[in-house]
C-alpha cells in the first residue's frame, strides 16, 4: 500500500489516543471489540467522543471494520500502524517530511524523508505477511498463539531484526546503511547516494568488483553470517571520483579527461531480515545460493566467469570466529532476539519467498498493486476514504533504490498524546 500522510494534519490528539489503544488491543485481538477501546482509551468524552475518533480514523482507511464479525469492533490496518510509527519519529524529531517511494516489493516499502534540518533518510516499512493475513475471520478473532499469526507481529520482528543486524556490521565497519533509529515495524536509516546494481549496465572493472563481492560473503561467514539473498537487487553501487595527483616535479603534465578522474565503486549490502547463521540446519544451501547469485549475474551482464573455483562452504565454515573475528550470530541472539522469534520471521519470510518464487516460475510478472492490503476485501468497511488503492508499479522491485525527483512533504504533526 502506498503511504499517504495528508490526513495526519487533520487528526487531534484523541484521534491519536484512540488509534493507540487500537493498536494496545491488536495484541490480543485481530478485531477489537468497541468497548474494549473504549476502556483503553479513557476520553473524558466518554463513549460518543471514543466513536467520534473511530468514525474519523476509519474514514481515512487506519482501522476498518469486518462485517461478517459477531460483535461491533475495529482492526488495525496497515495504514494505521505506518501512522503510529511516524508519529512517534516526528515526536522524536528524527522525521520531519516524507517524500517519494523509491522502492516497492511484498515485504517492504522504501520511501525517502527527511528531519528538520532537509537531512534525507530512508524509511524502511516492513510489510511481512500482507498476502497471507488478509482473510482474517471473526472465530480466529483471539490469537492464543499470535506469534505465529500476527502480520504487526512478524512485520515488527522483520524490522527489529534487521536494525540489529545493520547495527552491529556497521559497528564491524561492514558496507551497510547507518541504522538511525527503528519503530514498530519501519527502519530509519541513512540516504546512500546509490544504485542497485541489477541497475548497472557496465563498471570498469568486473572482476574486481566480483572479488569485492565474494570477499564479503567471505566476510559475512567468518563473523558466523550468511546474507541469504545476496543479488543484485540487494547490493548498492556507489560510484566515487578519485582526482588524480599534481605531478610531484611542479610540473603541468598533459592527461585526458579520463586520466583526470577515475572513479571508484563500492558494493553496500542491505535488506537483512532473511540473515541466518552458519549453524543454520540450511546454512550450505543459503551460502551456495548467495555465492552462485554473483557468479549468475556476472556471466549474464558483464559477460565475466572467475576462473577460480568456489567458494565452497567447507572451507568458509572452518574461518567463522576465527583470528578475533567476532560472531555477531550469537551477539544479535544475545541481544534478546530469541529462537522462538527467529523461527517465526524465518517461515514468515520462507512462505514470501515460496509465493514469489512461484509467480516468477509461472512467467508472471510481478505487480506491486497485487500486494496491496486491500481494505474492502473480505467485507470489510472502513469509510469514505481508501488509503489502502494503489497505482500498478511494475517497473520496482523491493529495495529498488533509484534517486528520483524527490517531493517532501512536511508532516505537521502535533506531539499531544
Amino acid at each position: 500500500m502506498k503511504l499517504d500522510t495528508k490526513a495526519m494534519r487533520h487528526l487531534t490528539a484523541e484521534d491519536w489516543r484512540v488509534l493507540t489503544a487500537v493498536e494496545i488491543g491488536s495484541k490480543n485481538h485481530e478485531v477489537i471489540p468497541t468497548p474494549l477501546i473504549e476502556s483503553i482509551a479513557k476520553l473524558r468524552g466518554g463513549a460518543s467522543r471514543v466513536h467520534k475518533s473511530i468514525s474519523a480514523l476509519a474514514k481515512v482507511g487506519l482501522i476498518a471494520r469486518l462485517k461478517e464479525a459477531k460483535y461491533d469492533g475495529y482492526r488495525l490496518t496497515y495504514g494505521g500502524v505506518d501512522y503510529l510509527a511516524l508519529h512517534t519519529y516526528a515526536s522524536r524529531k528524527q522525521v520531519y517530511s516524507v517524500g517519494n517511494r523509491i522502492g516497492v516489493g511484498k515485504e517492504s516499502d522504501i520511501l525517502v524523508v527527511a528531519d528538520e534540518q532537509g537531512t534525507q533518510r530512508v524509511l524502511k516499512i516492513h510489510r511481512l505477511g500482507r498476502i497471507s493475513f488478509r482473510t482474517v475471520k471473526a472465530n480466529r478473532d483471539y490469537l492464543r498463539k499470535r506469534q505465529g499469526g500476527s502480520w504487526m507481529y512478524l512485520s515488527r520482528l522483520a524490522a527489529e531484526k534487521e536494525f540489529a543486524f545493520m547495527q552491529a556490521l556497521r559497528d564491524e565497519g561492514f558496507p551497510v546503511p547507518e541504522p538511525i533509529a527503528q519503530n514498530r515495524h519501519t527502519v530509519l536509516m541513512q540516504f546512500v547516494d546509490a544504485f542497485p546494481l541489477r541497475q548497472i549496465s557496465e563498471v570498469p572493472n568486473p572482476a574486481a568488483l566480483y572479488a569485492d563481492l565474494i570477499s564479503l560473503i567471505l566476510r559475512l561467514a567468518q563473523h558466523g553470517l550468511i546474507h541469504g539473498d545476496f543479488n543484485e537487487f540487494n547490493i548498492l553501487i556507489k560510484e566515487e571520483r578519485e582526482n588524480s595527483e599534481p605531478s610531484t616535479k611542479g610540473k603541468e603534465v598533459e592527461r585526458t579527461a579520463e586520466e583526470k578522474e577515475k572513479f571508484t565503486v563500492t558494493p553496500i549490502l542491505i535488506d537483512f531480515p532473511q540473515m541466518v547463521s552458519m549453524d543454520h540446519q540450511n546454512a550450505e544451501m543459503y551460502f551456495d545460493r548467495d555465492v552462485n547469485c554473483v557468479k549468475r549475474f556476472f556471466e549474464r551482464r558483464f559477460h565475466f566467469v572467475s576462473t577460480q573455483p568456489g567458494p565452497f562452504f567447507k572451507d568458509a565454515k572452518n574461518t567463522v570466529g576465527k583470528n578475533g573475528f567476532k560472531r555477531l550470530d550469537a551477539a544479535v541472539e544475545a541481544s534478546g532476539f530469541s529462537k522462538k522469534a527467529l523461527k517465526d520471521l524465518e517461515a514468515a519470510i520462507r512462505e514470501q519467498q515460496a509465493e514469489r518464487g512461484e509467480q516468477v516460475s509461472s512467467g508472471e510478472e510481478y505487480d506491486a498493486a497485487s500486494t496491496d492490503e486491500d481494505e474492502d476485501d473480505d467485507g470489510q468497511d472502513n469509510g469514505e476514504g481508501d488509503m489502502g488503492a494503489d497505482e500498478p508499479d511494475t517497473s520496482r522491485s523491493d529495495q529498488e533504490a533509484d534517486t528520483p525527483r524527490i517531493d517532501l512533504k512536511s508532516l505537521s504533526i502535533s506531539n499531544e498524546t
